[in-house]
């Protein structure tokens, strides 16, 4: 299903929508441009997990874990890593045993290492400059 957003909040309302579906164990794999609104979207994906502090982009730090009132987020940012294999390193394999909820940004990197059945989350500029068309595959109408 391909959503038109435009403007921020509604790229973050959004991702809140969605996280109301999510279950333990979800990873939620994303591709876009930079600047395209992937950390927006997971912001609002963290407040629909019940997530109180701050969210922001895990470019350096390549994983940002937020506790949630009903499920833990892990954010990574994959821009960094060249392969796969460089996410087992940092242990790809725990976060998904954790019981989280996984948001992959630039999963593209890593794409060899997603389960078949994760949620696709593609976002690109639309007409606008604040507008996105968001295409979501992996979970009934939001």
């Amino acid at each position: 299903m391909t959503y038109l957003t435009n403007s921020l909040e509604e790229t973050e309302a959004l991702g809140q929508r969605l996280a109301g579906s999510l279950q333990a164990g979800a990873v939620v794999a994303y591709t876009g441009d930079l600047g395209a609104g992937k950390t927006a979207f997971t912001r609002g994906l963290a407040r629909g997990l019940g997530v109180q502090e701050r969210v922001t982009s895990p470019t350096f730090t390549i994983v940002n874990e937020y506790e949630g009132e009903r499920l833990p987020l892990f954010h990574f940012d994959m821009y960094r890593l060249s392969s796969s294999e460089e996410l087992y390193e940092i242990g790809w394999e725990d976060y998904l045993a954790r019981g989280g909820v996984c948001a992959v940004e630039w999963s593209e990197i890593i794409e060899d290492a997603l389960e078949a059945d994760c949620i696709r989350v593609d976002l690109c500029r639309g007409d606008s400059d604040q507008q996105r068309r968001i295409t979501i595959e992996g979970v009934e109408g939001l």
